[in-house]
């Protein structure tokens, strides 16, 4: 940065100035030095060159960002708004030119059509800035873990949530919390919490020999650098494991050490089989006392330390990372809020145990692909020039076991390719459950802090009664503060707090630690946070930490206390503080909260995938997934917190807000898409009327030129964020499935849960697979979700049938007419081909009740076709047999 361009803020000649500029000189040499040894390379000091040598560490960035290139970016910008014009014609052709003997069948496409440019908008804005980003692991290193010194690199609170061991296979938590233990990152700096929200003895058990495993899964993985260090993915990657190997002993080790965790399999299944039945006495622990937790929905909580710092280590003798397993309090009448509320109370717990400033959390099925994780998440949340504001960083879901031609779009690669890149643009990806670290602070609601402004313009070039216009336009002469100095300070440090936690009073005796002068009522701290002392001193140490003169029993106790099922009575806990209530969709709650404080949120993408799990792959599962996500929504969009009215004067930018919109809004699409979808058939092709008037030159181009911006904006899109011509329209077709079905059903069962207060459930009934590879994907599950979606497809192809019928008995020339009704039909039809695939699975396997259902609605549908025709205009004059006229 060239110095001359601040002569304003230290002002020209003054000794600030020149001191700046001969730094700045020498500086300049040093790198045209440097740039002569590299033989003329390019140097620079803003950070932007990754192979810059670490001069000056205050100054290194630990990421950047890698905006788009403009030969990608400008022509998809440019697509866009030249979408919205056409799109503005577009709509005042079709409301100035109605279809006069179909008015009814014209209004109703009009208003789909609309919505669906709306729709439209709120899904592309966001778009507008996508961004890509880099980090450097080696600066990271560089900077916090000098040799010979202890590692500064800041502690991680790792959550894991599972309820139903039954449901959620103790083999698949237990892969999960070993790729965390074997992380690569200082194990004296990494906490595992696993919630057990079922309160199962098998999930406790299972831990227990987790723990015991890890003991020598952890050397193995550190002392030969694999990679992912998750057994169950690891010993079944068919790629040559002798790559980059050096040590002769790796294949007799890792030969034992697969032995070892086929043995650990067989004990955990064990485990299953023998939980399979529930003895009549409930469960009973090893040294004979009954299991706390015989009753899923009366229990205490219930706190065991497997690993630690005390007597935590592995073969080899080095320390292992904690692992704690928790499960909180339940009791008859209180109302636990589900995974948000299990969320919450491993925050009290490791506020109150270790106390760090991140957290991250897993699902039970989401494991560490990537051993460096944390690492990258640490480039964003410990970087000095971004890293106060961060209130998390998300990681992209990726996922294993999914067919190769993923029909069901169980990766979303559009969602986390597309629009979450266009998010980290403007203030941040939303928060997507699983794969994110999170700052502890943004979790107890509090507003990030508030950026610096730059320096007050001065100058020094005239004598100080002199007032230049030039450089303090604008400015007014400062009266002079006759105020002590005591209270000076004291305004000084309130300002500087700003956005941090206010300091506590009343804190129990014998917690150190906390010393202020100016302490905030603690009937405000108790009212936030809950009647804990110990948990609200640990709220005030922004940098973490332990307090002074607690034991670990006594802190064992106060973990025990702040998950008792009702701690959170009368608090903020779920309406400001943690992870929000309201919506089984509790992720979106969380980060929309966090960005009305004026935090903003990192997309991390790294080259290897930092976190892997399971997506269900067959139709009823998936169409279920969807469901719950939907179902979701439409509770945000019916509460309070509603993007819409919700947050308005704090930190929220309007694209991200418009994100966010269309995060709650987009199920209501539904209802639209039904519609349009069954228009084609129904009231084109069975009743010959058409929803346009027919096309003149200039209509022509218009709808012309529609469908050609809708398919350049996808042909851009694809191209600057990399996903794949086949992925997107696996996209586009489940975006027609799931709106037809799930989000259907999302938006009547919403309706009747929020309004009515009635929780409307809909249960799936199983069909058998294969036991060879993706047998699940054919695995048929009859669901009240299917119904809709299996009558349209019924309707459309019936509709085809006659449509084409029709233009074959009426000769050659009435082919014209049908062409575009056609289209309509056969545009449905192909975006439903999945799910017919669904439905049908493998070959002579049809279900009897999917031929049972198809047809009586193909009869029914026929019958009333005939007998009834509310498009066809009625004729008001007498009829033939009535008048007693014999015609021939």
């Amino acid at each position: 940065m060239d110095p001359s361009k601040d002569l304003a803020a230290y002002g020209y000649g003054s000794v600030a100035w020149k001191e700046r500029m001969e730094s700045w000189k020498q500086r300049q040499e040093k790198l045209q030095m440097m740039k002569n040894e590299k033989g003329g390379k390019e140097w620079d000091d803003d950070g932007d060159n990754p192979d810059l040598p670490l001069m000056d560490e205050a100054r290194q960035p630990l990421s950047r960002k890698l905006p788009i290139s403009s030969s990608q970016i400008n022509p998809y910008r440019m697509i866009i708004v030249i979408r919205l014009v056409v799109l503005g014609f577009f709509f005042h052709y079709r409301v100035m030119h109605p279809v006069n003997e179909a008015y009814a069948l014209w209004l109703i496409s009009v208003i789909c059509e609309i919505w669906f440019g709306l729709s439209w908008i709120l899904d592309q804005f966001p778009k507008w800035l996508p961004i890509d980003r880099e980090t450097y692991l080696d600066r990271l290193s560089l900077r916090y873990e000098k040799e010979g010194q202890p590692s500064q690199l800041a502690p991680v609170d790792i959550f894991v949530s599972t309820v139903d061991p039954l449901k959620e296979p103790p083999l698949v938590t237990a892969n999960t919390v070993l790729s965390i233990l074997a992380v690569d990152y200082p194990v004296d700096k990494v906490s595992c919490y696993v919630s057990d929200d079922g309160a199962a003895m098998l999930t406790f058990e299972a831990l227990s020999e987790t723990s015991e495993f890890a003991r020598k899964w952890v050397p193995f993985c550190k002392k030969f650098n694999i990679e992912p260090r998750v057994p169950e993915f690891y010993f079944a990657q068919k790629i040559d494991y002798l790559k980059d190997k050096v040590e002769a002993s790796f294949v007799k080790e890792r030969r034992a050490m697969k032995r070892e965790y086929e043995e650990f399999k067989v004990r955990i299944n064990a485990l299953v089989a023998k939980a399979q039945k529930v003895p009549e006495e409930g469960w009973t622990m090893q040294d004979g006392t009954p299991w706390p937790g015989n009753n899923v929905r009366d229990h205490p909580g219930m706190i065991q330390v497997f690993l630690g710092q005390s007597g935590g280590h592995d073969s080899d003798g080095n320390e292992l990372p904690r692992l704690v397993y928790v499960s909180r309090e339940k009791r008859p009448g209180y109302n636990h809020h589900k995974k948000a509320g299990a969320m919450n109370a491993l925050v009290r717990v490791s506020a109150v145990l270790t106390n760090v400033p991140y957290l991250l959390n897993l699902d039970y099925d989401h494991y560490f692909n990537n051993s460096k994780a944390i690492r990258e998440a640490m480039c964003f949340m410990m970087d000095p020039l971004i890293g106060k504001r961060v209130c998390y960083v998300q990681f992209p879901q990726r996922f294993d076991g999914i067919d190769r031609h993923d029909r069901y779009a169980n990766r979303n690669t559009v969602f986390f390719d597309i629009n979450m890149k266009g998010l980290d643009g403007i203030q941040g990806p939303i928060y997507v459950g699983t794969g994110c670290v999170f700052r502890r602070l943004a979790l107890y609601g509090y507003d990030a802090p508030k950026a610096k402004k730059p320096p007050t313009r001065t100058c020094n070039c005239l004598p100080k009664w002199c007032c230049c216009g030039c450089c303090c336009s604008g400015t007014k002469k400062k009266k002079k503060n006759t105020k002590p100095k005591s209270e000076l300070k004291k305004r000084f440090l309130k300002k500087k707090d700003a956005g941090t936690p206010p300091p506590l009073e009343g804190i129990e005796e014998g917690i150190e630690g906390i010393e202020t002068e100016n302490p905030t009522p603690q009937h405000k701290l108790e009212k936030k946070f809950g009647q804990s002392s110990v948990f609200v001193a640990s709220t005030m140490l922004e940098d973490g930490g332990t307090l002074k003169g607690t034991s670990p029993a006594s802190l064992l106790k106060e973990a025990i206390h702040v998950i008792s099922c009702g701690y959170e009575d009368k608090t903020e806990w779920g309406k400001e503080v943690g992870w929000i209530y309201g919506s089984v969709t509790e992720d979106i709650l969380t980060g929309f909260k966090m960005h009305c404080h004026g935090w903003r949120s990192i997309y991390c993408i790294p080259a290897r995938p930092a976190f892997k799990g399971s997506a269900p792959i067959n139709l009823s599962n998936r169409l279920h997934q969807v469901l719950r996500w939907a179902l979701g929504s439409i509770e945000i969009f019916l509460s309070r917190h509603c993007p819409l009215w919700y947050g308005y004067g704090g930190g929220l930018k309007w694209l991200e807000r418009l994100s966010y919109i269309n995060a709650i809004v987009y199920p209501w699409t539904s209802i639209p898409l039904l519609a349009y979808c069954t228009l084609p058939a129904v009231c084109c092709l069975l009743t010959g009327k058409f929803i346009t008037p027919e096309l003149s030159n200039v209509a022509s181009l218009w709808f012309l030129s529609l469908f050609i911006c809708i398919f350049a904006t996808s042909i851009l899109e694809m191209r600057w964020s990399g996903v794949g011509i086949e992925e997107w329209w696996r996209n586009e077709q489940f975006w027609v499935i799931g709106g037809v079905s799930a989000h259907l059903f999302a938006v009547f069962q919403g309706l009747l849960k929020v309004l009515a207060g009635v929780d409307t459930n809909f249960t799936v009934t199983s069909k058998g697979g294969d036991d060879e590879e993706f047998s699940e994907l054919y695995a048929f599950k009859w669901t009240t979700l299917l119904i809709p979606p299996t009558t349209l497809l019924i309707i459309n192809l019936i509709g085809v049938v006659a449509g084409v019928s029709n233009a074959i008995n009426n000769g050659y020339e009435s082919w014209g007419p049908p062409f575009g009704k056609l289209f309509f039909a056969f545009w449905v039809i192909v975006h439903l081909y999945p799910f017919l695939k669904g439905l049908l699975g493998r070959q002579n396997r049809t279900p009897t009740i999917i031929i049972v259902w198809s047809i009586l609605l193909a009869s029914i549908f026929s019958l009333l076709w005939v007998r009834v025709d509310p498009f066809f205009a009625k004729s008001d004059g007498p009829l033939l047999e009535g008048c007693g006229l014999d015609c021939n």
